[in-house]
Order: structure tokens, then sequence, then C-alpha cells
């Protein structure tokens, strides 16, 4: 890491910090730098506690499955949360949907169908975990969080637990108002009653939907950049001539050019590289600038060839990040 070491509280009842933890173990990529501590709270009390102790300048990250996220070749300086399973329960109770910010989309759809709740099926759709579903109000098949929350628990980078209502989070397309290094732990959804074999039915086309457009069995992000206003990005990339462009063994998917592939080794730099070069080529070719989507993070490992602290081929519109604190990028927030 190029940044001083930390000094964070210890491991302890409750808590589990790891130095220089791998996470391209996990993130969908498999690529990346490590963590420079990782942390496995029990609960959303321990978390808080943790996180009151903590030096208040030292940046959090909260990530769950790594499905939406580049973490750089440096790796992330400052804390990774991470949340364990028993943070990852769905209960239902009054027709709403209570789930630990560690649960998966489908895992709430599922539940949801399961007691006769519709308007829930688009999580099916989406790979990640609720808690980044919640920050980024992620979405899919014409729905996202904003139309579906109720509350969420939030564990705040002071280390408070408050219950935001949903108008607080401020929702707009992909974003929240959610600061950095607060963690959502815990939400509650609503829908309205439903048969659970038309919701199962939805579910299913939207399974089937997914497997027939998107590269699910590869090392992949998911969607790179999010849909300018009046456009879908997969046609701008496409027709700008991106599809299978590559770069190392970063591609562009033949299957959904909106979404960036590992063919095998690829690096973070070279995937981030790519990424922007697929921005650059759609700008010249249809004047609109593509905004990303996945989240990109951590600080880029320093050139060989320069010495410099972006990797080889890093592009210099990815320079934020690259400063030792804070480690993220404007958009930079987690998944």
């Amino acid at each position: 890491m190029s940044v001083p070491p930390l000094t964070p509280p210890a491991s302890g009842r409750g808590i589990k910090v790891e130095s220089e933890a791998s996470l391209a173990a996990f993130i969908w990529f498999r690529t990346g730098g490590p963590a420079e501590t990782l942390v496995r709270p029990d609960t959303a009390d321990d978390l808080a506690a943790y996180l009151r102790d903590l030096d208040p300048s030292t940046p959090v990250l909260p990530v769950g499955v790594g499905s939406n996220l580049i973490v750089r070749d440096g790796g992330v300086p400052g804390v990774v949360v991470r949340l364990p399973k028993a943070m990852a329960k769905v209960s239902v109770h009054d027709g709403r949907v209570r789930a630990g910010a560690g649960a998966m989309g489908i895992t709430v759809a599922s539940a949801a169908r399961d007691a006769g709740i519709a308007g829930l099926e688009f999580l099916r759709g989406i790979p990640g975990t609720v808690g980044g579903a919640v920050r980024m109000n992620a979405g899919a098949y014409g729905r996202d969080v904003s139309d579906i929350l109720v509350e969420a628990t939030v564990v705040t980078r002071a280390g408070s637990v408050e219950v935001w209502p949903a108008a607080r989070f401020g929702y707009v397309y992909r974003h929240s108002d959610l600061p950095a290094g607060a963690v959502v732990v815990e939400a509650v959804f609503s829908g309205m009653p439903g048969e659970p074999a038309v919701i199962g039915a939805e579910m299913d086309r939207i399974a089937a939907e997914r497997e027939a457009s998107q590269p699910l069995r590869s090392r992949t992000g998911g969607s790179t950049f999010k849909n300018p206003e009046g456009h879908k990005a997969w046609a701008l990339i496409d027709a700008a001539g991106c599809r299978g462009l590559t770069r190392g063994d970063a591609q562009v998917s033949e299957k959904h050019c909106n979404f960036l592939l590992n063919l095998g080794s690829a690096s973070s730099a070279e995937i981030e590289a790519l990424g922007e070069e697929v921005r650059d080529r759609v700008k010249a070719h249809s004047g609109v600038t593509l905004e990303w989507e996945i989240q990109r993070v951590g600080i880029a490992a320093p050139s060989p060839l320069r010495g410099e602290g972006r990797g080889e081929g890093q592009p210099s519109s990815a320079a934020p990040g690259t400063a030792p604190h804070p480690t993220l990028s404007p958009e930079g927030r987690g998944l």
C-alpha cells in the first residue's frame, strides 16, 4: 500500500479484522489489490462500536459480493466492511419484506413470491446485495429500489445506528444521498398482493431474459454505464464499433456490449482503461458522454515503466482515487 498503515480497533467479540485481505477472491471481476483492513462485524451494534472507535479520517467502504465493482490494482486503503451471512436474513411481516443488507436480490424476490407480494420481481434480475441496491437505487426491467423501499437501517460513519425513511435517501437514477462511509445493514420493502404463481412466472421470465442477453457465466461486473436519458448505453456502444473491443485480457462483451469481461488475466487497470476507451469512442461517434455505473474504488498500482501512481494503461480520466485518502472515485460507493 502507498499509505501509512492503519491502527484500527483490534479484533474482538463481535468483530473480525484482517489486514491486507484479498478482495479479488470474491469480486466478480476477480481482479484488484487487497483491502488494507477488512472488517466483518457480527451485528449492526458491533459495527457501530467499531466505527465510533475508528479514526474519523479513515475512509470506510462497504462491499457486498462485488458484482458492480472495479477494485483498482493498488488495493483499497482504509477499512472495507463486509457483512456476514447472519446479516442476510429475510422475513415477511404484515405484507412487508424485511431483509438484511447482506441478502441477495433473488432471495428477497423469492421470499416476496412465497408470501404473495408482487412488485419485487425485478430484484431477481439484480445480482448484488440489498445493501448495494439500496445505496445505488439499483433497478431493472422498469423498476427501481426507490419504488419499493419503505425504510432502511444505516450505521453512519460516526457510529450511530439510524432508521432512514425512503425519502431521506434522495433517490435519483442509480444514485442516493447516502454519504460515503455509511453502511446499510437492513431494509424494509413493500409491494402489493399477488398470486405466487403469477409472481413466479414473472421471475422466471426475467431470469430467462437475463440468461439469453447477458454474459452471466463470465468474469464481469454487471452493467458498465448508465443509460443516458433517451438512449440505451449498449446501443450507443454498439454503434460506436466497440462490440468485442479488447485491451489486454479485458473485453467488451460480444453478447451484451454494456458489459466488460475479464477473459482470464486482465488487470483492473486494463478493464478500467477499456471502459474509458469505450466512453471516448461513444463520445466521438454520437456526442453522448457515458457515465460509469460500475463503481471504481481504490488506488492504481504504480507503473513499472514510469513509477507513477497510475497503472500501465490507466487513463488519466481515472485519476480520482489515486490519492491515499479519500480512496474512492466520485461515484465509488461499493456494492
